[in-house]
């Protein structure tokens, strides 16, 4: 839990992902086409990557990953990400984070 909640607290934008799910990829990507760089880190190729999936579980994720934290705090996985895009509310929360256009 503590390396959970440090790697989520010493960077914007944290994603916990698995490198071969395909939803983690759909977050990366929606990231990417809003012009912010988060910091991704790949929980299967962690040797604490079982332990890092139950923190999350622990702390309110609904699945392991993708988990995505903004400011250090727990946004949630691919459905309330996409929920607060389409509800127009993730722009803000990313404003901070988001390269010069």
């Amino acid at each position: 839990m503590d390396k959970v909640t440090r790697l989520a607290s010493e960077n914007g934008i944290v994603i916990f992902s698995k490198s071969s799910c395909c939803m983690c990829y759909a977050v990366k990507i929606l990231f990417s086409e809003l012009r912010v760089s988060p910091t991704v880190h790949e929980i299967d190729q962690d040797p604490e990557g079982m332990e890092m999936g139950n923190a999350l579980m622990m702390l309110g994720c609904n699945a392991p990953v993708p988990a995505v934290f903004i400011g250090g705090t727990l946004v949630g996985s691919t459905n309330e990400v996409m929920s607060l895009h389409l509800k127009g509310s993730l722009i803000p929360l990313l404003k901070p984070y988001a390269a010069l256009a």
